[in-house]
């Protein structure tokens, strides 16, 4: 019997649930020795389970049918025009990798999610490949690595591979964002000593902690205090802080608040040393953080275990994006090796029910997601955002770098591959998007650049 149970109208299609019933998520299923599993045979089950869900998108249609004609009849009617067999074996064909021992860099934060999970939860061996995760001290050191080809792919800060691109702090060298990492996932963290001083009107002469200078924070940041009327290159001070530095310097007074990632924010709060002032989805909800990417030399000279690299990890987002996944993720990610975080600390980011440091416990389902599409409209504002504090100089050609490193295309064809859906918009790869109730249109990136009274373009 197929594991999915698609011609079975009392189940949903794709439960949480495993196969065996036993555990809550095929992931926890995985994760118990005892439950065998046969790969081929897992593998037959999704093409045929997913060519069902293609045919029936609502499930109530799906029941109705089976429910009508019974599974024996939907299966004999479905098999006369569906090649499933032969789609199943393609899904089994898999190229020879060029390259199946990957050195991978990351930072130890939540945005990084995707990536770190897939290795104990195998998504990175179920293809093949034998990845080693190197945790890396900070974002500088991360670039200097891909640079020096000792990684071979990375986590990188979104911004990042569009100034390495651009040889912007580091000499040119063509980077590839493969997959966005995280969606959301930051906040502001202000020191307890300002609880009574929310007015970031009111927050001249402060010092601030950002991760890196081409790194949303950044750009988020600059975008929140000059929102409320100051300049943020001359009332405030922004400092760049290795992530796992900014709650030690916040305990310290060294900085006042930080935009930084997660877990960072979190564990300020549990350790009693600032509280949570605002999420970044509340700036712009749905904004890129971090993405996963590697050079477009290796792409060349690898272009089969690019391919299985990218399945891995977008493998691993879909079941990210799932929140009855997130406790055993939580789990999973938290050791020592990859967050080295406490697990409630963890489990609080991922679920969105947390302390906030004020005496509130919130609940925001979505305070990070992991939607993996690198839309091309992301890379516009960047690059707005780059230009509007002076970071680039002179004319940029916005369509052109946008769509040279964000491999959307490359993106759409995977994620159609491995069943995930693809929203129609992602097809043209701009969309609209809204920043603190004011409207970026990526059509029209040189006249957004221009409507900000504080800027250095």
């Amino acid at each position: 019997m197929n594991s999915y149970r698609p011609f079975d109208p009392d189940r949903p299609l794709f439960s949480s649930r495993c196969s065996c019933g036993r555990h809550a998520s095929d992931a926890e299923h995985g994760l118990d020795l005892s439950a065998k599993i046969d790969e081929e045979q897992m593998s037959a089950d999704f093409v045929e389970a997913s060519l069902v869900k293609a045919l029936f998108p609502q499930e109530s249609r799906r029941r109705a049918f089976l429910k009508a004609v019974g599974a024996g009849g939907a299966m004999s009617a479905l098999s006369g025009f569906l090649p499933v067999g032969a789609l199943q074996a393609m899904a089994q064909d898999k190229a020879p990798l060029e390259k199946p021992d990957l050195k991978i860099g990351f930072i130890a934060i939540t945005c990084a999610t995707p990536l770190i999970m897939a290795d104990p939860l195998g998504f990175y061996k179920k293809q093949g490949l034998n990845v080693t995760l190197n945790k890396t001290a900070g974002w500088a050191l991360i670039r200097d690595k891909m640079l020096n080809k000792e990684h071979d792919a990375s986590h990188f800060l979104s911004p990042m591979p569009i100034s390495m691109s651009m040889g912007l702090g580091s000499d040119p060298s063509q980077m590839r964002v493969a997959t966005i990492q995280n969606v959301n996932g930051q906040a502001i963290t202000l020191a307890n000593k300002h609880k009574d001083n929310r007015d970031p009107s009111k927050w001249k002469g402060m010092k601030f902690a950002v991760p890196f200078e081409y790194s949303m924070h950044n750009f988020l940041l600059r975008y929140y205090v000059a929102q409320a009327g100051l300049d943020p290159d001359k009332d405030i001070q922004i400092r760049v802080t290795p992530p796992p530095e900014m709650v030690a310097n916040l305990r310290a007074g060294n900085i006042d608040g930080f935009l930084g990632p997660d877990p960072f924010n979190q564990r300020a709060v549990y350790d009693e040393v600032g509280f949570i002032h605002i999420l970044t989805k509340e700036i712009w909800d749905g904004h890129p953080c971090c993405a996963f990417g590697t050079s477009e030399d290796f792409i060349k000279k690898n272009p089969n275990t690019f391919a299985a690299l990218y399945r891995a990890v977008l493998n691993a987002s879909t079941m990210a994006r799932n929140p009855e996944n997130r406790p055993l993720i939580a789990k999973v990610i938290s050791p020592a090796n990859y967050l080295n975080q406490p697990e409630t600390v963890v489990m609080q980011v991922l679920t969105g029910k947390f302390a906030d440091g004020l005496g509130n416990i919130q609940n925001v389902p979505d305070r990070i997601d992991f939607n993996p599409i690198p839309w091309y409209s992301m890379a516009t504002w960047m690059l707005t955002q780059m230009q509007r504090w002076g970071y680039v100089k002179g004319d940029v050609n916005y369509k052109d770098i946008s769509e040279k490193v964000f491999l959307l295309t490359d993106a759409k064809k995977y994620m159609g591959e491995t069943g995930i859906a693809v929203p129609p918009l992602a097809k043209a790869g701009y969309k609209k998007d809204k920043i603190m109730g004011k409207e970026f249109d990526p059509s029209q990136p040189a006249a957004y650049l221009k409507s900000f009274p504080t800027t250095k373009a």
